[in-house]
């Protein structure tokens, strides 16, 4: 029994007597609800036995929440391994695993189930095929063969051998990079190609999205691809209604295929053939919940687990995924230089040489002359996108006469100018309190000034530069999926750029030093990932598409240029090898009150005390955001572990954990292992 609890030392398997009342509803992976310590707790049944070596009197089960067994063992032993492999707890885990009950949704899905399987009689008495079912000898052209499923696969080293292996059965492991982000050859389409190439082997299929957006247009292809079948939905923003109805037709084998966002990783899809992760390197796949996994590697346990094929595809290549083609566990998949010049447009650079000699004061504009000839000339033949780093309209003010950040009087959170129609306020981005008489804290000063220009006054200036032209926003709350193929400057938030049907004419990359200067490990890898994914909505150079990107020379400028992701990665990858830093490596941090890190590295002393692994810290942090969770004393420890070790030094940490819980000697610690943010 695993009971479903936030507490640490609940996070072990519990016995409890199974009634005769019970006897035939307390089946292996069934919801019921049992009494912990006085208190009742929702748990799943992992395994029943004759016999207990608790060593008590065994608590009998208060309640079967439902008959049906939502937990699978497939299931059931992915979240036993991303558990361990995140030193976290099971009974977090299954709550993204299985969804809350959704007892008229069950109720009903029965109902219809019945009701199914009374016609699948009726046609095999009367010797018609039943509906919905597929051939015990699926014929391995199937759908692949159609052009449409196919496009963009056989431009691609390495591509229709991919989809010949998946179609025959097999399980290749392969790293793609995509070029077209619209059209026939779009991404969407190289996924749903892959999927129905699984399905034609009788095989089900998984891909997960890094958002809404894209969870649209993958569902979209999916169902265009395999006509006639039924390709589940799975995003928490559909509701507990629609998700619960969706896992129940994977759990009962009604549907082979699902898309969806992170919580999808763990969909029971039957007879799993293939799992596809798209965009692998977004922050959208890392869950901010404990117990803080990433998508991507999720999929690639359950890829171990099962032996399914695995796709990682995205128009960059993250450091993790080229770690693992590096070691031949991934196979390359990617189009030759001669398919790339002809399908992708002109990028140009503003550091250029070139372009610096035309325009000396290119380097500290941030529309350069280059780039509003650009868009000038564009425009006479359909949208412009313009990517900016930031939401709102001036998200980031200084004192006019220091220069210090501009801060709440009240939670010391940033201050930041919004728009409101023709008014401007300003306001703190944490508690929203008005600011009506800013008195700078080091100087006394009474000035603000714009230190960051968001997306809202961008399309503000553009609207000035460009009259007459029409000004769309994609950002924050008003995200566009698409936008029509009309004249239109398109002002654009990382990662909100709406697609056009036929392409954009051109693109302008505005705050390319922003988007570098994060303070983040990955920060020239986010930024050439979102540039990349920008620039693959721009049309080919030979149809005029042109991108310009305003940055100071660097590796990710110059690998835009040459649209070299792998290469990038590579060196990227080279460079924390020498350094010592993930994915070379992993890392955990460990967070609280300093005493409670002290005593939890101090209980964790022998796991840490051995060849390979090092401890940077304890250091006090800096609080990210208002509210109780962000204590001023908190600190934060990070340990740095080989990877062969990395198996037993999380299990290690993992019983660290649930012990001092038990003891309840210190307070809480967090445990974050491989989390993206960290550095």
């Amino acid at each position: 029994m695993s009971v479903e609890s936030p507490l640490p030392q609940l996070d072990r398997p519990f016995d409890y007597l199974v009634t005769e009342e019970l006897h035939d509803a307390a089946r292996p992976g069934v919801r019921v609800k049992v009494r912990v310590a006085g208190q009742e707790h929702v748990g799943f049944i992992l395994e029943r036995r004759e016999t207990s070596d608790a060593g008590v009197r065994l608590t009998p089960i208060a309640a079967v929440l439902s008959p049906l067994p939502v937990l699978t063992p497939e299931v059931a032993e992915l979240a036993s391994a991303v558990a361990e492999r995140w030193a976290g707890a099971l009974g977090d885990v299954l709550r993204f695993a299985v969804p809350p009950r959704a007892a008229k949704v069950e109720a009903q899905f029965a109902r219809d189930l019945a009701a199914g399987e009374g016609q699948d009689e009726a046609d095999d008495a009367a010797g018609e095929p039943r509906a919905g079912t597929r051939p015990s000898d699926p014929d391995p052209s199937r759908h692949v063969t159609d052009a449409s499923v196919a496009a963009g696969w056989t431009e691609l080293r390495h591509g229709a051998a991919f989809l010949r292996h998946l179609a025959a059965g097999g399980s290749p492991r392969a790293v793609l990079s995509a070029v077209h982000g619209f059209g026939p050859a779009a991404w969407p389409q190289l996924v749903a190609g892959a999927v129905a190439a699984a399905r034609s082997s009788g095989r089900g299929a998984l891909v997960v999205v890094p958002d809404r957006r894209d969870l649209a247009r993958a569902h979209a292809a999916l169902e265009a691809a395999l006509p006639g079948e039924r390709v589940v939905r799975l995003a928490a923003e559909d509701g507990p209604s629609t998700r619960s109805r969706g896992f129940l037709e994977l759990l009962t084998g009604r549907a082979h295929v699902a898309v969806g966002t992170r919580g999808a990783a763990f969909a029971p899809v039957p007879s799993l053939g293939l799992v596809v992760c798209w965009d692998d390197g977004d922050d959208l796949h890392a869950e901010p919940r404990a117990p803080y996994f990433h998508t991507r590697e999720v999929l690639l346990l359950r890829a171990e687990q099962t032996g399914c094929a695995v796709l990682i595809a995205g128009h960059t290549v993250s450091a993790e995924s080229e770690r693992l083609a590096a070691t031949g566990w991934l196979q390359r998949i990617a189009a030759e230089r001669s398919v790339l010049r002809r399908s992708l447009p002109r990028v140009t650079s503003t550091a250029d040489s070139v372009e610096s000699a035309r325009d000396p004061l290119a380097r500290i504009a941030r529309l350069p002359h280059a780039a509003w000839q650009l868009a000038r000339d564009a425009l006479a033949d359909g949208p412009v996108l313009v990517q900016v780093a930031r939401a709102g309209y001036a998200p980031s003010l200084a004192c006019t006469r220091c220069r210090e950040p501009a801060r709440c009087r009240h939670c010391a959170g940033p201050l930041a100018e919004r728009a409101a129609g023709r008014e401007r306020t300003v306001e703190c981005r944490w508690c929203a309190t008005p600011e009506r008489d800013f008195t700078c804290r080091v100087c006394g000063g009474h000035g603000l000034r714009r230190t960051a220009v968001g997306a809202l006054r961008t399309a503000e200036e553009l609207g000035r530069a460009f009259p007459g032209a029409v000004v769309v926003t994609s950002s924050g709350d008003a995200v566009k999926a698409e936008v029509p193929d009309a004249p239109a400057l398109v002002v654009a938030t990382v990662g909100a750029e709406p697609v056009a049907p036929s392409g954009y004419a051109a693109a302008v990359l505005l705050d390319g030093e922003t988007l570098l200067r994060r303070e983040s490990l990955r920060a020239p890898e986010e930024a050439l990932r979102r540039w990349l994914n920008a620039a693959a909505l721009v049309r080919a150079a030979g149809d005029g598409g042109r991108v310009v990107i305003t940055a100071g020379e660097s590796e990710a400028v110059a690998a835009l240029v040459r649209w070299d992701p792998a290469g990038f990665a590579a060196r990227e990858l080279d460079l924390r090898r020498e350094l010592g830093l993930p994915p070379a490596v992993r890392v955990a941090a460990l967070t609280g009150a300093a005493p409670d890190v002290e005593a939890f590295l101090a209980a964790a002393r022998p796991l840490l005390d051995v060849p390979g692994v090092r401890v940077a810290g304890p250091v006090e942090r800096e609080p990210e955001g208002p509210g109780p969770h962000e204590q001023a004393a908190a600190v934060r420890a990070l340990v740095f572990f080989p990877i062969a070790s990395g198996a037993a030094l999380t299990r290690g940490l993992r019983h660290v954990r649930t012990s001092l819980a038990a003891r309840r000697e210190t307070g809480p610690v967090q445990v974050r292992v491989d989390s993206p943010d960290v550095l």
